[in-house]
């Protein structure tokens, strides 16, 4: 099935970065909804008005949401009930959020979903908080598949490592290599470097999820109750790499109002110089002189730190040719990938929460891109390799 013909429908959608990905790569969300206010009012003024629903997922009627192709979601990190730690029971996610996610699935039997989360959800409570999400969405018959992407690799300068799960509807198959290379999404013509001892790593590593005490790394497989998770490489560059500095506005039209000169030189006489990069981003002074202690100055040859929701981090001050200033609303639109006046109709305080919560339209756009298709081609000796029984 071609993307254009797939409809879509988007959960916990904010200020929609799953439906501008996806609109960018054919696909019609024909269903959205989100429980905020003012991110509905964002949505509309860019989709069209009616074009999502207000209100609590867990108060709509299932029957209510219509039947789609995909079903995307950023969904709530909430922590899972270590109950007796039994994976294979349900309980373990009653009464989340996420619940209601496998509830859709489970009803509505997309042939695809598409969920993003926080990078920290592979290692909360040494793995455990996304085994239980993985045994839950290995019950519903989907061969699942995640990986870590950064904005990084589609030439957007932030520090924004995000885990996105890809689900595709099987039927009691047997999963193989065929099946594998006309399924990934996230597997690369460079990752089969990665993969050439992939048999003895399916012999040894390959086990039921409930079973499994080690690390969740950065890429995987999962079906029927068991999975398989291995540390690949970096995903590649898809576009050329940009810096800060790259997606700044003129300063000469930066409003004053984002200003910090005249305190941040105060400030400065009581803070050390750093002058280092951590983690790609360039920090040039703070209080205690360490990686990111106390109060920081930042730099823009480097890249930006992540984007958050949290108001603190809203007024951060970066070095921008003679003057300390915090970015701009506008800024702040391009570090997520998403066009200067998104969202124009919200407050500029407002809109940093709103980027800060959002999801980067161009990971969702080239995962889309790719469903359906052989993303990936093995040789002779790799499809001898990759034999997968699970």
């Amino acid at each position: 099935m071609k993307t254009e013909n797939l409809k879509a429908v988007e959960l916990f959608a904010g200020i929609g970065g799953f439906g501008l990905g996806m609109a960018n790569a054919n696909i019609e969300t024909i269903w959205a909804n989100d429980i905020n206010e003012l991110s509905c009012q964002v949505y509309e003024s860019n989709f069209g008005k009616d074009s999502l629903v207000l209100g609590d997922i867990n108060k709509i009627p299932i029957s209510d949401i219509p039947n789609h192709h995909i079903l995307t979601a950023g969904f709530p990190c909430q922590p899972f009930s270590p109950a007796g730690k039994k994976l294979g029971v349900r309980d373990c996610v009653r009464g989340t959020l996420f619940e209601r996610i496998v509830e859709i699935i489970d009803k509505k039997q997309p042939k695809y979903f598409f969920l993003e989360n926080v990078k920290r959800l592979l290692t909360m409570e040494n793995g455990y908080h996304f085994r239980v999400i993985l045994n839950a969405l290995s019950e519903l018959d989907y061969f699942i598949e995640w990986r870590i992407i950064s904005p990084i690799s589609f030439g957007i300068p932030q520090n924004r490592d995000r885990i996105f799960i890809f689900g595709t509807k099987l039927n009691s198959v047997h999963i193989n290599s065929q099946l594998l290379q006309n399924t990934s999404v996230f597997l690369t013509q460079p990752d089969l470097t990665d993969l050439e001892n992939i048999e003895e790593l399916l012999e040894k590593d390959m086990m039921p999820i409930v079973e499994n005490k080690g690390k969740n790394y950065n890429w995987g497989i999962a079906y029927k109750n068991k999975m398989l998770t291995l540390n690949l490489s970096t995903l590649p560059d898809i576009k050329p790499r940009q810096k800060l500095k790259d997606i700044l506005q003129d300063d000469s039209i930066v409003d004053p109002q984002f200003d910090f000169t005249s305190d941040t030189l105060e400030r400065i006489k009581k803070s050390k110089a750093v002058h280092r990069y951590c983690h790609g981003v360039e920090l040039l002074y703070n209080q205690d002189g360490g990686a990111r202690l106390g109060y920081t100055i930042f730099g823009i040859n480097g890249i930006a730190s992540t984007l958050t929701a949290s108001t603190s981090r809203h007024y951060e001050r970066y070095k921008v040719a003679d003057k300390y200033r915090r970015l701009t609303n506008i800024e702040y639109a391009r570090l997520m990938g998403f066009p200067d006046d998104w969202c124009r109709i919200a407050r500029i305080y407002d809109q940093y929460a709103l980027f800060g919560n959002a999801i980067v339209p161009a990971c969702v756009e080239w995962v889309c891109q790719r469903i359906g298709k052989s993303n990936i081609e093995f040789t002779k000796s790799s499809w001898q390799q990759l034999t997968l029984a699970i």
